[in-house]
């Protein structure tokens, strides 16, 4: 395996201006992202996650070529994303849910058709690779209707084959199933996992699903607000069991409410450094069943 992505001490400010009286405002400077450090070799599926607001989207812009970042240093595919940006657009493919690289009056074949020759893509080679994503992504049904007039998932299946037809090293998705119904979600991640377990395309996906996670990646990173959290959150079917002395660990315990609600629902409202999943004990669960208090552990000799 190579290296393909490479941060260090990234971060991006941006000045916004915050009101100090009826008509003052003030500027100040925030970090959207800051001392992100992080290395991403070939083949891998990288999920990104955190709450709002903590800097999911800027760090594909920096490592795409979007944004400048204000400190630090990044390479992808060896390259500097905003001096190299030309040169970079080759090697990745992107996916963003506000951006569409479709043209918006024609039909979805003839924008596969355009990008083909943006890019300059061999006729074999662009043939194999809508070949591919047609079995896959189900899109014989739509080829041929206007982009305006597909439905989102049909558009982000669009989307996704748009950003592969020249062969990415590193395809980069910023919430890739976001508002998407239950077909098109599974049609799509089922894409991804695919697509993933071949070890060729590396992919960075930022999401609030934690199905998506689950199903698609293998290493994951949490992104940090570092913001403290003036109360615990109510989560519903999972009552809150224990906060520690310095506010720092929440324990809660699932009744109705599964992991990944319970992770997401934190993930929403909190910076999450860690995040552990305890069984309990057989005998916990035994008294729980019968209404006995567990008993006491004898220490071993």
């Amino acid at each position: 395996m190579t290296e393909v992505i490479r941060a260090r001490g990234l971060r991006k400010e941006f000045t916004v201006h915050v009101k100090t009286g009826r008509i003052r405002r003030a500027r100040r400077v925030r970090a959207a992202v800051d001392g992100l450090d992080l290395r991403v070799e070939r083949g891998e599926m990288l999920g990104y996650i955190g709450p709002n607001g903590a800097g999911k989207s800027t760090t594909l812009k920096m490592f795409t070529g979007v944004l400048t970042p204000t400190a630090g240093e990044v390479r992808v595919c060896g390259l500097r994303p905003v001096a190299q940006r030309t040169r970079l657009a080759l090697r990745i493919g992107v996916v963003f849910g506000q951006r569409s690289q479709l043209w918006w009056d024609l039909p979805l074949r003839d924008s596969f058709d355009l990008l083909g020759h943006v890019y300059r893509v061999p006729a074999a080679e662009h043939a194999a690779r809508l070949r591919r994503c047609r079995d896959l992504l189900d899109l014989d049904g739509f080829l041929d209707v206007p982009v305006r007039q597909l439905s989102l998932g049909q558009r982000m299946r669009g989307e996704l084959t748009a950003a592969l037809l020249h062969g990415p090293e590193v395809l980069f998705l910023d919430e890739p199933t976001i508002s998407l119904d239950v077909v098109s979600r599974q049609a799509v991640r089922g894409f991804l996992a695919e697509l993933g377990s071949t070890g060729d395309t590396t992919l960075v996906l930022t999401t609030h699903d934690l199905a998506d996670i689950e199903r698609l990646c293998r290493r994951l990173v949490v992104a940090d607000l570092d913001a403290p959290l003036p109360e615990p959150p109510v989560l519903p079917g999972a009552p809150l069991r224990e906060v520690a002395a310095d506010g720092r660990r929440l324990v809660y315990a699932l009744e109705s409410a599964g992991v990944a609600e319970v992770v997401s629902g934190l993930a929403g409202v909190a910076s999450l450094r860690d995040v552990a999943v305890v069984e309990p004990d057989i005998e916990e669960v035994v008294a729980r069943l019968y209404g006995a208090p567990a008993p006491a552990a004898v220490p071993a000799p």
